[in-house]
């Protein structure tokens, strides 16, 4: 399976969810007729544009993904135009499984980047397993091809109203009206709701634990963009530092090897994951050019610093750490060529090729600090910019903060992850959010909070670690009354996109990922490739 959206990492993870087996596929055709009868009902925030029921094993196109998946039951496919005030137009699209197939519960998911365009694929690894599902475009139609939809912010100049809707202002109204919906369809509410997002759908998910602490009982956030401002900042300082120095696939490759080579031993399994990143003490230096080196395999001065600049991570003129810098192990290929230094991504018209992580940021302050047309990346000025951005935007779209209290208070329970290898958001802020967090909540921390960190996880998914996990499952039967998740087991797939959706795919290892801080450490004895040989222990 291919996903035709090479930006993918920013957008929600599919690595999200590990398919389970599906329930009955026998849908009365009344099931089908109730379903079509909802075309046209006036809901409390929209209007339900079309309602169409799909038949078990009936062949889907699901946007972003080349080949077909198949209807596992039957289900109502609802459209809903809905809109918070004169100006909006939010697109929401809600999965209902027929009744028999339906395992009482609603699941949210976020978008990811700008939003824009509506992510199918994300929703059909939860229909499988029997939730209500529902996903919005976040109040804006896509102004680019659908596979860099998510990376265009034109949509948000001078437009105040579909700011606040893509800030937080959609998903709530996607939760209210699929709760409407479901008590419409199955004449009773769901008995428990999830929301489910990574990047920025991981800032989506803290923006409803923390704005919204009724809409749903157990929040996921994956890669949380939450302190929004601050991470565009730096994509923008990565921008001045790393991208001029261009490093070739090759150099990456070299770089990949030798961190691996001086830093894969210090967890006790040499196996090409580092599981604490931060305990890896690398200085790109030893690999600076010298006479008689081969010029495509070492690295210049300029590139010497870049590579440590993008390590330390950005700091302003008094020396203030604005952002942690990217984990030791991210350095794959695949991972910074996209996000941080190039080459850069083929874009098409008069759009200039840009990294992934620029392409975003560039268009953030354009459009969204400065509404202006012609600013361009060269005028970034990190002492300048990023305090105007924090002026002008963080109360709306941040969601950094920290008190949780009236969710926890309402026994929610908040999930966290993040991928080591993530090139596209650092994945220490994650883990100092969450240690903040669990300061800031002593009380509810323990059985209430957790984080769980994947040694070699891209971007919410993918990259050279186990990336596939069920983060929805763990968090279901943590919310009905079992134990906080002390543990989940990723998969690494030969088509992680294909195993996340259920397609053929080959399985190549297995992994714990444990529950923060504690680390998974190989027994010694047995296959590394498989997590049944690894613990999770105290570091």
């Amino acid at each position: 399976m291919k996903v035709k959206n090479p930006c993918c990492g920013v957008l929600f993870a599919l690595s999200l969810v590990v398919l389970s087996g599906c329930a009955r596929s026998v849908e009365p055709d009344a099931a089908a007729v109730a379903c079509s009868a909802l075309t046209g009902k006036v809901l409390s925030h929209g209007i339900v544009k079309q309602a169409t029921p799909v038949t078990a094993g009936q062949s889907m196109s699901l946007a972003g993904v080349d080949d077909k998946v198949v209807a596992p039951f039957g289900f109502c496919r609802i459209e809903a135009t809905l809109r918070s005030e004169p100006g909006s137009e939010i697109q929401s699209l809600y999965w209902l499984p027929m009744k028999p197939s339906w395992n009482g519960k609603f699941v949210g998911l976020g978008n990811g980047g700008f939003g824009g365009v509506i992510q199918e694929a994300h929703m059909f690894p939860a229909l499988r397993q029997g939730f209500a599902v529902a996903a919005t475009d976040m109040g804006h139609p896509a102004s680019f091809p659908q596979n860099l939809a998510p990376m265009n912010g034109k949509w948000a100049y001078q437009q105040p109203v579909k700011v606040l809707d893509w800030a937080y202002r959609a998903n709530h109204l996607t939760a209210a009206t699929g709760k409407e919906l479901i008590d419409a369809h199955f004449g009773q509410k769901p008995k428990r709701s999830y929301f489910h997002g990574c990047s920025d759908g991981g800032r989506e998910a803290l923006m409803q634990a923390g704005r919204y602490p009724d809409d749903y009982d157990g929040i996921i956030a994956g890669a949380p963009a939450a302190a929004f401002t601050d991470l565009m900042a730096h994509a923008q300082w990565n921008n001045r530092q790393a991208v001029p120095t261009q490093l070739t696939e090759e150099k990456l490759d070299r770089l990949h090897a030798e961190v691996l080579d001086r830093c894969d031993a210090l967890d006790g399994a040499k196996d090409g994951l580092l599981e604490s990143p931060s305990a890896c003490r690398f200085d790109p230096e030893v690999l600076s050019c010298k006479p008689g080196d081969d010029p495509k395999r070492c690295l210049t001065g300029a590139e010497v610093e870049a590579v440590r600049a993008t390590y330390r991570g950005p700091r302003t003129a008094d020396g203030q750490q604005l952002s942690a810098g990217f984990s030791p192990g991210s350095e794959y290929k695949e991972g910074w060529s996209l996000w941080i230094t190039g080459p850069t991504l083929p874009l098409v018209g008069t759009v200039k090729s840009m990294t992934g992580g620029s392409l975003l940021s560039t268009d953030f302050f354009r459009w969204m600090v400065h509404a202006d047309p012609d600013w361009e990346r060269e005028r970034f000025d990190l002492d300048k910019d990023l305090p105007l951005a924090r002026q002008r935007l963080a109360a709306t779209i941040n969601s950094d903060q920290l008190d949780m209290t009236p969710f926890f208070a309402r026994n929610g329970k908040l999930m966290l992850y993040h991928g080591w290898s993530d090139a596209a958001l650092p994945p220490m802020n994650t883990v100092r959010y969450f240690e903040r967090l669990q300061a800031r909540h002593a009380d509810a921390a323990t059985q209430q909070l957790r984080l769980f960190m994947a040694p070699g996880m891209g971007h919410c998914m993918g990259g050279p670690g186990p990336s596939v996990f069920d983060a929805l499952d763990a968090m279901d039967r943590w919310t009905e009354g079992g134990p906080p998740p002390e543990q989940m087991v990723a998969t690494k797939f030969d088509k992680d996109a294909a195993g996340a959706l259920g397609q053929t795919a080959k399985v190549q290892r297995t992994r714990p990922l444990c529950a923060w801080p504690k680390v998974a450490r190989w027994t010694g004895q047995g296959s590394i490739d498989a997590a049944e040989n690894f613990s999770c222990q105290t570091p």
